[in-house]
C-alpha cells in the first residue's frame, strides 16, 4: 500500500523557517522526503536549518525572502522557476507581530508591517506558487493563520485581524483554485513554545491565565504542528481543501 504521506520528489517552499513552527514543519517535510526551500527573511539562519536538514540525509537548500517585500517574493520564484522548474508545496508561515498593546493606540507603522507580511505577503506569494502549480497541474498550499484569527487575543488587534482575513483567503483560494487541483488549507495554532510567542510564554501572568482556558493544560511545542502540516500537504488530505485545523490544546472547545 502506497505510504500516504510520502513526499519524495515534492518541491516544498517554508517560509519563516528558520526557527520555531517554521523550522519544524521543514524538518519533518524533509523527513518524510520532499525537498525543502527553508527560507525566512536572513540567509544565515535559513542555511543553518538546511545544513542540519542535510547532514541528517535530507534534502534542503536555503533562501532568504521577506514577504513582505513585493519585489523579493517575485525573485525568489524566479529562483524557484530557474532552479527547481516546479513547486508543489507552499507553506505560509512567516509572520509580523510588531505591536502588543491597546488596539486604540496602533501607530501606522505597526499597522502595515503586520498586513505588508501577514495579508499582502501570503496573498502574493500564494498567487506566485499558484501559478506555477496550476502550470504544473496542482500543488498544495498551506497557510499558517492563529487561533486568535478565530478569538482575539488581547492586546493584539492587528495581528488578530489579520490572521482573519488568513483564514478568509484560505477559503478563497480553495474555492478558486479547486478546479486547478490546488489545494488549500489553514492550519491554527495555540499557544506555542517559540521565540515569536516569547512576549506571551515568558510573562508568567499571562501564561498563567492562558493556561487556564487550555484544556491540556500546558504550551505546545513547534514540533505539534508539524503533524498537521504533513497531513495537510501530503496524499493522506487528498479530499480536504478549504479548512482550518485548529492545534491549540482544546482552547477554542
Amino acid at each position: 500500500m502506497k505510504d500516504l504521506f510520502d513526499l519524495t520528489g515534492k518541491v516544498a517552499l517554508v517560509t519563516g523557517a528558520s526557527r520555531g513552527i517554521g523550522e519544524s514543519i521543514a524538518r519533518l517535510l524533509a523527513q518524510y522526503g520532499a525537498h525543502v526551500i527553508v527560507s525566512s527573511r536572513k540567509i544565515d539562519g535559513c542555511e543553518s536549518v538546511a545544513s542540519s536538514i542535510r547532514e541528517a540525509g535530507g534534502k534542503a537548500t536555503a533562501m532568504a525572502c521577506h514577504v513582505g517585500d513585493m519585489v523579493q517574493i517575485t525573485d525568489t520564484f524566479a529562483t524557484i522557476k530557474q532552479e527547481f522548474k516546479k513547486l508543489d508545496i507552499l507553506v505560509n508561515n512567516a509572520a509580523a507581530n510588531p505591536y502588543s498593546g491597546h488596539i486604540l493606540d496602533t501607530d501606522l507603522g505597526a499597522y502595515n508591517k503586520t498586513v505588508d507580511v501577514n495579508i499582502r505577503g501570503y496573498f502574493f506569494m500564494s498567487i506566485e506558487a499558484g501559478k506555477m502549480m496550476k502550470e504544473q497541474g496542482g500543488g498544495v498550499i498551506l497557510n499558517t493563520a492563529s487561533v486568535n484569527g478565530v478569538t482575539p487575543g488581547d492586546m493584539q488587534g492587528i495581528y488578530s485581524i489579520t490572521k482573519a482575513a488568513v483564514i478568509s483567503m484560505t477559503k478563497s483560494f480553495a474555492k478558486e483554485c479547486g478546479k486547478l487541483n490546488i489545494r488549500v488549507n489553514a492550519l491554527l495554532p495555540g499557544l506555542t513554545d517559540t521565540k515569536f510567542a516569547s512576549a506571551l510564554t515568558t510573562n508568567e501572568q499571562i501564561l498563567k491565565h492562558a493556561l487556564k482556558v487550555i484544556p491540556l493544560g500546558r504550551v505546545a511545542d513547534p514540533d505539534e504542528m508539524a503533524g498537521t502540516v504533513l497531513y495537510l500537504v501530503s496524499d493522506a488530505s487528498s479530499y480536504t481543501t478549504g479548512t482550518t485545523v485548529v492545534v491549540d490544546g482544546g482552547m477554542l472547545a
